[in-house]
């Protein structure tokens, strides 16, 4: 009994410090990790941007900016050509995937169609849900039905799967996948139309203006050219 109690102390001790050692070792390793998995989450996204609006000149990342939808922030990416806005890229998401969450990069044209979009995330069943990327790209077999999503026309209906009564043909075998695809659309088509509306606030702003609100700092009243 002796021997039991003498060594119990040093157990604990022993365990306390292996606990200390592992910990360390875990924050250590986080923060190696950290800015490698940051900077590939960023060059996913600039890789999506890339594929999913027009062609453009800036950088809509770094002029990336946020709308509420929902009283949710969804982040907005505005393509443009010199000063012309051309398109904007919507990271949306859906929480109805079968597997829970998923994030996806849709791409608009200015008059509201889909350009294409970009599967960021998602724990879709392999082989069924996971075929979104796919199968929204692939023109549809059945006639009247909806399946290439690319170049729709997006409106304040919703679009639904066929089995909702609804246009678009969904992943066999995987309604719910489709439904959830549908409805981060839909989401993102809602930012799109905040961004929009954003845009066009800030342009009344500017061509509402003041002639005289320009700072002149000539002291001679001498117009600046």
């Amino acid at each position: 009994m002796k021997k039991l109690k003498s060594s119990l102390p040093n157990m604990l001790l022993s365990l306390t410090g292996f606990c200390i050692v592992v910990s360390a070792a875990l924050g250590m390793m986080n923060e190696i990790t950290k800015e490698p998995i940051a900077k590939a989450e960023v060059d996913a996204k600039v890789t999506a941007i890339k594929q999913v609006v027009n062609a453009f000149d800036n950088n809509p990342y770094e002029e990336r900016f946020e709308v509420d939808v929902d009283g949710a922030k969804l982040t907005v990416f505005p393509a443009k050509k010199g000063q012309e806005i051309v398109g904007y890229a919507v990271e949306s998401y859906t929480d109805k995937g079968f597997s829970g969450k998923f994030t996806v990069m849709y791409g608009f044209d200015m008059d509201g169609k889909i350009h294409d979009f970009s599967v960021l995330s998602h724990s879709e069943t392999p082989g069924l849900g996971a075929k979104m990327q796919e199968w929204f790209r692939t023109p549809a077999k059945k006639e009247g039905l909806i399946q290439d999503v690319r170049g729709v026309q997006m409106s304040d209906t919703p679009l639904t799967v066929s089995k909702d009564g609804g246009q678009v043909d969904a992943i066999t075998a995987a309604t719910i996948s489709s439904r959830a695809f549908l409805d981060a659309m839909d989401r993102a088509y809602r930012g799109f139309k905040a961004a929009q509306g954003s845009a066009g606030q800030a342009q009344e702003s500017v061509e509402a203006a003041p002639a005289d609100s320009t700072i002149n700092t000539n002291t001679d009243n001498t117009e600046a050219q």
